[in-house]
């Protein structure tokens, strides 16, 4: 994801990159790495302490264990951040809610425009439908993947929730003998293997009929785009939680 942020970031005229932060290729030029033209901006291993005033925004595609420290440094030093990283704890959520009262912050686990509006048309289907029709999240993504479900996964499942009058809980999984299915729940699935970047889709069963409601992403370029575009709306925002919903509106 960094390479392509950084990739899509030098190719676009309204994007100056100032800093490269990761845990590969440090003390390569960013732009080598990311595959385009030479930047003069080496990967370094941490945020560093100081840095040039007219820096807006960080974009954070890093690791749970790691979002915390990059909130940290973002709100102190007065930068907006976009965040895309999944798998938050608690004190990550805290980080996050506490730069944010003093820049803006943007987090999404999925930084596609397209799970976006697949996430509207979810929230409409299921309104449309009614309470007759079964609720369950299949994704997919590649070995390698920590966290499950995924973060977009739970975000589909928690719009579902919201949409139903009846606040259905979520069930991971099911084996042995679960018995048979009530209404009042959400069925979430994560399928890994291979190098699958995210296939995510919501399953709306009734009787008779089903529909199916997918995205799959074929290249992390989306996700890079999302965040450069949520990146460019956060300048000059005031300090707060926002959310993909802001951008696209």
């Amino acid at each position: 994801m960094g390479r392509a942020v950084v990739r899509l970031a030098v190719e676009d005229a309204h994007f100056e990159l100032t800093l490269a932060v990761g845990a590969d290729g440090v003390g390569l030029d960013a732009g080598t790495i990311a595959g385009v033209t030479l930047q003069s901006i080496d990967v370094c291993a941490e945020l560093p302490e100081s840095l040039s005033p007219d820096v807006d925004v960080l974009i954070d595609f890093s690791a749970p264990s790691a979002t915390a420290r990059v909130a940290t440094w973002a709100a102190a030093r007065g930068v907006a951040l976009v965040s895309g990283t999944t798998g938050l704890d608690d004190y990550g959520e805290r980080a996050l809610s506490d730069a944010a009262a003093r820049v803006p912050v943007l987090w999404e686990p999925n930084m596609s425009i397209g799970v976006y509006v697949l996430s509207e048309v979810v929230k409409k289907a299921i309104e449309l439908l009614g309470p007759g029709f079964d609720i369950e999240v299949v994704e997919a993504h590649h070995r390698l993947k920590h966290d499950a479900p995924s973060g977009t996964a739970l975000r589909l499942a928690e719009v579902a929730q919201a949409a139903r009058d009846d606040a259905p809980r979520f069930v991971h999984g099911r084996s042995g003998r679960p018995g048979a299915r009530p209404p009042s729940e959400i069925g979430m699935h994560a399928v890994r293997g291979g190098d699958v970047i995210g296939d995510h889709t919501v399953h709306l069963l009734g009787d008779g009929e089903r529909l199916e409601l997918t995205h799959r992403a074929s290249n992390r370029d989306l996700f890079a785009r999302g965040a450069l575009r949520a990146a460019a709306f956060l300048v000059g925002k005031p300090a707060g939680r926002y959310r993909l919903a802001d951008v696209v509106k």
